[in-house]
């Protein structure tokens, strides 16, 4: 197939697309053509933030998602898509505009291209910083990101204890559905206990960190033993005990909030 490269031009009434008349064969008048857009590879390459390593296959994959939001302002490539292995659902985006977008079709595309379901959330940077120092789960994902351009976060912890609340329902299940939950989602439902309490004592969140908490509470190899669903009725006890302790810190400060009003 022949291809001609050309730009946009903007014109008065229409914009359009000059080529020269000294082409080859197959420009002629009037002939029919596809036009569609070109991506251009990055001119700046991404910016890892807390990323020792990654996957080759996983570059390739951010670039192009980058290079796809060229007229968005920030990119930011976040989630478990990042850590070290294969073992994700999702890629979670975020796209940094005052612009309210409709992702879903976006959405659609990413799934077919890559065949992983691709997240994408629009937001702008006030809201991002909010959500930061509010939510500790949101602390947890952007612990760890790509994006296109520099981002410094400086993190001030808000207890907002309904949120928390919230948050805390999602562990419960683990409490109510020991015996039928698969290791991955004791897992999530641990970290996630791990990382609330981490963030009513204003202490660091990410992986790292959460992961050294629930092994130094539970014992040597908990994190792994999770995982592999091997631990057993001991855990959940332990399990039940600092669930029971954060929910109470929980409803107490929910409580006193509503006496200060």
């Amino acid at each position: 197939m022949i291809e001609l490269i050309s730009k946009i031009s903007k014109g008065t009434k229409m914009d359009q697309i000059y080529i020269s008349k000294e082409r080859l064969p197959g420009f002629e008048v009037g002939t029919t053509v596809l036009i569609k857009p070109i991506i251009e590879k990055m001119k700046t390459k991404p910016l890892y933030y807390n990323i020792s390593n990654i996957e080759p296959t996983k570059v390739i994959i951010i670039e192009e998602i980058l290079n796809y939001f060229e007229y968005i302002d920030n990119v930011i490539i976040t989630g478990s898509f990042l850590e070290k292995g294969f073992d994700f659902e999702d890629i979670d985006v975020i796209l940094i505009t005052d612009k309210k977008i409709d992702n879903s079709n976006t959405e659609i595309r990413f799934k077919k291209r890559f065949g992983i379901n691709v997240h994408i959330i629009s937001m702008d940077f006030k809201t991002l910083l909010k959500g930061i120092n509010t939510d500790p789960l949101f602390q947890l994902m952007l612990s760890k990101f790509v994006s296109k351009k520099r981002v410094i976060f400086k993190t001030k912890n808000k207890i907002n204890y309904k949120l928390l609340d919230l948050h805390l329902l999602k562990s419960k299940a683990l409490i109510d559905n020991f015996d039928f939950l698969a290791g991955k989602e004791k897992y999530k439902m641990t970290r996630n206990l791990f990382a609330i309490s981490l963030f009513m004592d204003n202490k660091k969140i990410n992986t790292e960190v959460i992961d050294n908490k629930i092994n130094e509470h539970f014992g040597k190899n908990t994190v792994k033993n999770i995982k592999e669903n091997l631990v057993e009725k001991d855990f959940l006890n332990k399990y039940k005990s600092s669930y029971n302790r954060i929910f109470n810190k929980i409803l107490d400060g929910i409580k006193n909030g509503s006496k200060q009003k």
